[in-house]
């Protein structure tokens, strides 16, 4: 496999689409500095994979494209492609069977990077698998930059072995190890997994099983319940059976009640009715005399105001009267103006007749004229249509035919072209891709799919003991506050009983001083130690009073008690016991730290003053008697002690304070164990986070493998398809292609037949337009002439014309208006006469009219007195009325007060009916007959003892406490899961097994390729280093035993030297000594093609022409292209490629072939 061409677009300075071509096996790069002869190293190690912007000698990933200069716009992505040639099957796997294999790969200004492989859309990763093994990379031996010799020769030895195992292939094997190692990895975390949920199901299916038990038990006692429950409601059911009939009893004799009072309403609505007749025939005559009434009263009106309008209609005749005076004149004058203009228009209209009959007759003269004109001017218009058109069409049509034929010969070279590529691409596709199995790859997508659906159930367990720990762990931190609280409360307590009894007990400051001097203050006192029955301590306080803050000596006869000069001082020391009388407060002390018999067993302990009181006379000599609530009686005192603290002296409050004390260290240690608790908790929850966190990210790197894995099978599919596809397009293709070049072979030749004949017609057109172009002139220029007269008589018969219109027109008008105002004078003359007349007529019928009224309003007077008549018997009819209508409204009250207890009853019987039937329906629901229950049930059941069984029943089913009724299937479910967990444990067992096998295989493989390389390399190298230095000795050595870790370190002595030390080397020689160590590599396992960025600017020409030389020899197997400033290593390429910057910013390649431009100068 060789590296066929390059195309760069818009990458770094090649701004422009540029294609690098490599057709021999030496090709040198030159060009002057910073003219872009690295950015095509550059560009190989992009495409290859580099991901590392820093390595590419910019800031960020878009650095490489193209950012503008001078003269050019920033483009908005770069892309770069490598085309090989794979004619010899060097690559393996699905792409060996492939002639060329082309890798692209494109960025956009967004940072978004595309790899393509064949023309397919593909993942980085896919890139770098295809050269696994083949020594090429982005950082591979096989590109060597500038800088990268001094970084080989000092490289550490475990850098230095990154390259040996290129070389030896092993970068695959440990990919593969990785991989397997991962698999182990995540093997061993998911068995870890699986102990700790089959110990969890363990747990539960014990306690599911206890459940269970307690769910069957419920379920028998849940049967009777609803046994005895269906009984009762049968019960419940006679019982509103019952019930029901005697309601419907009622609601009869309701009914009977309600048709009473029906049957007497009715007999008032028919007295009322008779009543309302009545009614109606006095309303009919009171109607009568009421309208008699008002047709009088309306006649009177017209006739008052028939009096009026004739009065307002004599003085309106006399307005108009004066007003038709008045235009009677007016149309007169007007009248006589009119018959002056009407002479007049008849004069003028007489005169411009006579000047339009001439102007029409030298209109038409001029017209007949022009007419003439414009007919020999269209006539020469056709001939030059004609002439035109005869011209245009041959003119057209050469146009047409060379466009043809020049489109036909484009078509035919195109056509040439893709039938040539067409062909190649049919020859490269002769031959089906060895594609990885389909069946195989599904098999793939299956198990991870399985794999994914594990995790996922994984995670829903550990998701729910997750949430179970932290219910946990909220219950103990709820109850840690709850303790932290009670203890603060108990604390807070403490110290205020302490603050109390250190004031009650400590001494004055003069006692304290000598109890210091005497050295007595540790000394206990009698309160110490001392413990009394619970109720009593205000009774021995009270007796002891003082005595309690005494300090125990064993003697004082040795104390200077005179030294004493301010406050109390008691003290006491041991003495016999005292014997006590029968109940003495004594008998009240549970312990003490000094007997205290000498105070407290003559003292009689009783519970009231009452009883003290009476026992009082009987009391000896020394003898008293004190009571619980701190009375304290001899013969001779009485003594009563209150604290200042209500309810508690100091014995109360140091009991108290030891009960406290004891209670704070109990709760302390309950916190101090649900502290512990809680660390647990948090811990287990943490435990189980990380579990859940680390599921969640093999559940992510399981969606991913998974989406690769159908992406490779998509693509696999796709890629069969689309090339069955390709092959049928391109046959279908070559054949269309051959019948078009037939049919644009004839084409062309009719085309160029068609051209002349159009050239020879195109030539007689043009000798006939030239003469028709002379005669246009005359005739133009008498038609302009006799156009100009026509128009001008036009107008001027046109505006005779206007005028005699615009005068007739008028004269008509006069005319009408002479007619109208001869009519209207008329008609005025007439009403005036009229208007007289009727003056005289109007004043006669007044008189008549006021008699008539007089008669009229006698009348009336007598029809009012009829009418109140009327109205009086009228409303005597309605006083019946409204009595008979109270009677009925009282009827009918009664009536609906029985309606409304019929309703109600017939609410309440419907109500029981619907009990009825809801209990019906709730024993049917369970398929149980009411009436066969109650056949059934003993005679006398009683409602009251059966929800006494219930009841019982109901206590046995509360008693068994919370149950949980899915606890049996529960239970059947977690058997099986149980059981399917130990399978898959056992399968995880046996898989584990298998990958460590798998790992002792491969470093088994990898140690034995790494060795066999190392030596062949360390042999390559010790042979061409005294090539390359004419002399001297080189050799590779390992820094350790391991063969799997072990780095690699070089040893070079270049002849006439004895460096101990690989950095003691001058530039050239370790250019020289990584030189001889690359292309040792490269005779084990040549790569591709190998890069060399100006690896001889350190040399001189001596060392030049040594290292050109093995390059030359190198290249009968190898592919190298360099770059390179130096006149010798150009010399020995066989083709130079120049990079140019004629464009300041971007730039250009110039390719010349060496053996070429020798042949063509010797020639």
């Amino acid at each position: 496999m060789r590296l066929k061409c390059i195309r760069l677009a818009g990458f770094k300075s090649f701004v422009d689409p540029t294609t690098a071509s490599f057709p021999s096996n030496m090709t040198a790069v030159v060009g002057p500095n910073g003219c872009g002869k690295s950015n095509i190293i550059d560009a190989v190690r992009w495409v290859l994979g580099e991901s590392s912007a820093k390595n590419l000698r910019g800031e960020s990933m878009t650095d490489v494209i193209f950012n503008g200069s001078n003269t050019r716009k920033p483009v908005a992505q770069a892309s770069i492609e490598l085309v090989f040639d794979n004619s010899d099957g060097s690559l393996l796997g699905e792409y060996a069977s492939y002639a060329e294999i082309s890798i692209r790969r494109r960025v956009t200004r967004e940072a978004q990077s595309t790899y393509y492989l064949n023309g397919v859309k593909c993942r980085r990763r896919d890139i770098t698998d295809i050269f696994l093994g083949t020594g090429l990379g982005p950082r591979s031996y096989a590109i060597v930059e500038q800088g990268m010799i001094s970084r080989l020769v000092e490289a550490r030895p475990d850098d230095l072995r990154i390259f040996i195992e290129e070389a030896a292939g092993i970068s695959k094997y440990k990919e593969r190890r990785r991989e397997t190692e991962n698999r182990i990895r995540r093997t061993q975390e998911n068995l870890e997994r699986l102990l700790d949920l089959r110990e969890e199901l363990g747990r539960q299916i014990e306690r599911l099983q206890r459940q269970a038990s307690a769910a069957e038990k419920y379920q028998e006692y849940k049967a009777e319940e609803h046994h005895l429950s269906a009984q009762l409601t049968a019960l419940r059911w006679q019982q509103l059976n019952g019930q029901a009939g005697e309601h419907e009893r009622l609601i009869r004799e309701l009914e009977t009640a309600l048709e009473a009072c029906i049957a007497e309403q009715r007999q008032a609505d028919a007295k009322i009715e008779l009543l309302r007749d009545g009614h109606h025939d006095l309303s009919e005559t009171f109607n009568r005399v009421q309208g008699r009434f008002y047709a009088i009263g309306a006649d009177i009106a017209r006739h008052e105001q028939s009096i009026q309008h004739a009065q307002q209609r004599l003085a309106q005749l006399q307005d108009d009267l004066r007003e038709a005076e008045r235009a009677r004149l007016e149309t007169e004058s007007h009248l006589a103006s009119d018959r002056e203009l009407l002479a007049r228009l008849t004069d003028e209209l007489q005169v411009l007749t006579e000047q339009q009959a001439e102007a029409e007759l030298n209109e038409e003269c001029s017209a007949a004229a022009f007419l003439q004109a414009e007919e020999a001017m269209h006539d020469w218009q056709e001939r030059w249509n004609i002439s035109t058109e005869q011209s245009a069409q041959p003119r057209s049509a050469a146009g047409v035919q060379r466009a043809r034929i020049d489109q036909l010969e484009d078509s035919s070279q195109r056509l040439i072209s893709r039938e040539q590529r067409l062909r190649d691409e049919q020859h490269s596709l002769q031959d089906d891709p060895q594609a990885e199995s389909l069946e195989e790859l599904q098999d793939r997508v299956d198990e991870a799919q399985a794999h994914l659906d594990e995790l996922s159930a994984t995670q829903q367990l550990q998701t729910a003991q997750l949430e179970d720990t932290q219910a946990h762990l909220n219950e103990k931190n709820q109850q840690q506050q709850q303790l932290q609280g009670q203890l603060q409360r108990l604390q807070g307590r403490i110290s205020a009983l302490e603050a109390l009894q250190q004031a009650a007990l400590n001494p004055d400051q003069g006692v304290q001083e000598w109890l210091e001097q005497q050295q007595l203050q540790q000394q206990p006192r009698v309160l110490d130690g001392l413990k009394v029955a619970a109720g009593w301590e205000l009774a021995v306080e009270t007796v002891l009073a003082a005595d309690l803050q005494a300090v125990q000596v064993d003697s004082w006869t040795d104390l200077d008690v005179s030294s004493l000069n301010s406050g109390h001082l008691r003290l006491v020391s041991n003495s016999a016991g005292v014997a006590p009388v029968k109940n003495s407060l004594l008998s009240k002390v549970v312990s003490a730290a000094l007997d205290v018999s000498p105070w407290l067993a003559q003292v009689y302990a009783v519970h009231t003053l009452d009883e003290a009181l009476q026992l009082r006379p009987q009391l000896n000599s020394g003898e008293s008697v004190v009571s619980q609530d701190g009375y304290w009686l001899a013969a001779h005192f009485l003594t009563v002690q209150r604290g200042d603290e209500q309810g508690s002296g100091v014995l109360a409050r140091a009991q108290e304070l030891d009960a406290l004390l004891l209670s704070v260290a109990e709760l302390e240690e309950q916190q101090l164990h649900l502290e512990e608790q809680l660390q647990a908790l948090q811990h287990t929850r943490q435990t189980v986070q990380e579990q859940s966190e680390q599921l969640r990210r093999d559940e992510q790197s399981a969606h991913r493998t998974l989406s690769e894995l159908k992406s490779q099978l998509a693509a696999k599919v796709a890629r069969v398809e689309q090339l069955q596809l390709r092959r049928s397009a391109i046959a279908a293709e070559l054949e269309e292609v051959t019948e078009q070049q037939q049919f644009e072979g004839e084409q062309i030749g009719e085309a160029r037949l068609l051209l002349q004949d159009a050239l020879d017609a195109m030539a007689n057109a043009e000798q006939q337009q030239q003469q028709l172009q002379a005669e246009q002139g005359q005739l133009r220029s008498q038609f302009e002439q006799l156009r100009q007269q026509a128009r001008q008589d036009k107008n001027t018969q046109h505006q005779l014309a206007l005028r005699i219109s615009t005068l007739t027109t008028q004269q008509r008008s006069t005319e009408q208006a002479l007619q109208r105002l001869e009519q209207q004078c008329a008609q005025a003359n007439q009403r005036r006469e009229q208007l007289n007349l009727n003056l005289e007529e109007g004043e006669s019928p007044i008189d008549e009219l006021r008699a008539q009224l007089e008669e009229l309003l006698h009348t009336r007077l007598a029809i009012d007195d009829e009418l109140r008549a009327a109205r009086t018997a009228l409303e005597e009819a309605d006083t019946q009325m409204r009595e008979a209508e109270k009677l009925r409204s009282q009827a009918e009250q009664r009536a609906q007060g029985v309606r409304e207890q019929l309703e109600q009853q017939r609410l309440t019987l419907q109500t029981l009916t619907v009990q009825k039937e809801t209990f019906n329906q709730q024993l049917q629901a369970v398929q149980l007959d009411v009436h066969q229950l109650l056949e059934h049930l003993p005679a006398g059941a009683q409602i009251s003892v059966w929800e006494q069984q219930l009841s019982a029943v109901a206590t046995r089913i509360e008693r068994l406490g919370a149950i949980n009724l899915a606890a049996i299937d529960e239970y059947r479910q977690q058997s099986e899961r149980k059981t399917y967990l130990d399978a898959q444990n056992d399968d995880l067992v046996e898989a584990l097994d298998t990958l460590e096998n798998v790992i002792r295989k491969i470093d088994r493989e990898t140690r034995n390729r790494f060795k066999e390389t190392f030596d062949l390399i360390n042999s390559g190298l010790q042979e061409l280093f005294p090539k390359v230095f004419g002399g001297g000795h080189a050799s590779l050595e390992m820094t350790g035993d391991d063969l799997l870790s072990t780095g690699v370190a070089i040893m070079a002595r270049p002849p006439g030297k004895k460096n101990s030390t690989i950095h003691l080397l001058s530039g050239g020689e370790k250019a020289l000594t990584a030189l001889a160590l690359v292309f040792a590599i490269f005779q084990l396992n040549p790569a591709p093609f190998c890069m060399l960025d100006e690896v001889d600017a350190p040399l001189d020409d001596a060392n030049v022409v040594r290292y050109s030389r093995l390059v030359k020899e190198m290249s009968e197997k190898v592919q190298f292209i360099y770059i390179t400033h130096n006149k010798i290593a150009m010399e020995m390429a066989d083709q130079l490629l120049g990079v140019t910057m004629h464009e300041p910013g971007c730039s250009r390649l110039v390719t010349v072939n060496v053996e070429e431009a020798a042949a063509l100068a010797e020639s």
